[in-house]
Protein backbone atom coordinates (compact mmCIF):
# COMPACT_ATOMS: atom_id res chain seq x y z
CA UNK A 1 0.00 0.00 0.00
CA UNK A 2 1.31 3.64 -0.93
CA UNK A 3 1.14 6.06 1.85
CA UNK A 4 -1.19 8.80 1.21
CA UNK A 5 1.30 12.00 -0.32
CA UNK A 6 0.50 15.42 1.51
CA UNK A 7 -1.39 17.99 -0.76
CA UNK A 8 1.35 20.43 1.03
CA UNK A 9 4.36 18.89 -0.77
CA UNK A 10 2.05 20.25 -4.34
CA UNK A 11 2.26 23.28 -2.65
CA UNK A 12 4.80 26.28 -4.10
CA UNK A 13 7.14 27.61 -1.72
CA UNK A 14 5.31 31.14 -1.44
CA UNK A 15 2.52 29.35 -1.10
CA UNK A 16 3.44 27.74 2.23
CA UNK A 17 4.95 30.46 3.94
CA UNK A 18 1.51 32.45 3.22
CA UNK A 19 -0.33 29.38 4.72
CA UNK A 20 2.47 29.41 7.25
CA UNK A 21 1.58 33.28 8.17
CA UNK A 22 -2.75 32.72 8.31
CA UNK A 23 -1.93 29.86 10.87
CA UNK A 24 0.32 31.70 13.24
CA UNK A 25 -2.17 34.85 12.89
CA UNK A 26 -5.44 32.45 13.73
CA UNK A 27 -3.03 31.02 16.26
CA UNK A 28 -2.07 34.00 18.10
CA UNK A 29 -5.72 35.29 18.17
CA UNK A 30 -6.83 32.18 20.03
CA UNK A 31 -4.27 32.57 22.21
CA UNK A 32 -5.06 36.49 23.27
CA UNK A 33 -8.92 35.53 23.54
CA UNK A 34 -8.23 32.67 26.14
CA UNK A 35 -5.91 35.33 27.69
CA UNK A 36 -8.94 37.63 27.69
CA UNK A 37 -11.24 34.79 29.39
CA UNK A 38 -8.21 33.46 31.40
CA UNK A 39 -8.11 37.37 32.81
CA UNK A 40 -11.83 37.77 33.17
CA UNK A 41 -11.74 34.62 35.63
CA UNK A 42 -9.12 35.84 37.70
CA UNK A 43 -10.38 38.83 37.70
CA UNK A 44 -7.16 40.43 36.31
CA UNK A 45 -4.64 38.37 38.04
CA UNK A 46 -1.42 36.70 36.13
CA UNK A 47 -1.74 33.63 37.21
CA UNK A 48 1.04 33.69 39.84
CA UNK A 49 0.39 33.65 43.46
CA UNK A 50 0.81 37.05 45.08
CA UNK A 51 2.85 36.21 48.00
CA UNK A 52 3.35 39.98 50.61
CA UNK A 53 7.12 40.08 52.08
CA UNK A 54 6.73 39.41 55.76
CA UNK A 55 7.59 41.93 58.24
CA UNK A 56 10.28 41.21 60.51
CA UNK A 57 9.48 39.73 63.64
CA UNK A 58 13.08 39.95 65.15
CA UNK A 59 15.85 42.47 65.60
CA UNK A 60 19.61 41.69 65.94
CA UNK A 61 21.74 43.85 67.99
CA UNK A 62 23.33 45.42 64.97
CA UNK A 63 20.01 46.34 63.20
CA UNK A 64 19.65 42.78 61.43
CA UNK A 65 16.12 41.40 61.02
CA UNK A 66 14.28 38.04 60.49
CA UNK A 67 10.44 37.40 60.02
CA UNK A 68 10.88 34.31 61.98
CA UNK A 69 10.44 32.31 58.36
CA UNK A 70 13.19 29.93 57.10
CA UNK A 71 16.36 28.78 58.39
CA UNK A 72 18.07 31.08 61.69
CA UNK A 73 20.47 33.73 60.86
CA UNK A 74 24.02 33.25 62.24
CA UNK A 75 23.79 36.37 64.33
CA UNK A 76 20.52 34.91 66.44
CA UNK A 77 22.07 31.22 66.27
CA UNK A 78 25.43 32.72 67.88
CA UNK A 79 23.03 34.95 70.32
CA UNK A 80 20.91 31.81 71.26
CA UNK A 81 24.10 29.48 71.81
CA UNK A 82 25.16 32.44 74.38
CA UNK A 83 22.29 31.79 75.88
CA UNK A 84 19.98 34.42 75.02
CA UNK A 85 16.32 33.79 74.57
CA UNK A 86 14.34 34.23 71.15
CA UNK A 87 11.91 36.38 72.57
CA UNK A 88 15.37 39.27 73.88
CA UNK A 89 15.11 39.95 69.86
CA UNK A 90 11.40 40.25 69.45
CA UNK A 91 9.75 43.39 67.89
CA UNK A 92 7.03 45.56 69.94
CA UNK A 93 4.43 45.99 67.32
CA UNK A 94 4.95 49.48 67.54
CA UNK A 95 8.36 48.83 65.65
CA UNK A 96 10.58 49.44 68.52
CA UNK A 97 12.63 46.04 69.73
CA UNK A 98 11.59 45.07 73.48
CA UNK A 99 14.10 45.30 75.65
CA UNK A 100 14.37 42.95 78.40
CA UNK A 101 16.20 43.83 81.54
CA UNK A 102 16.99 40.29 83.08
Amino acid sequence: MQPKRSSFSSLSNEALCKLRDEIAALLNSRAEELRKELALLTNGADGKAQRKSAAPKYRGPNGDTWTGRGKRPRWLTGALAEGKKLEDFLIALDGSSQARSD
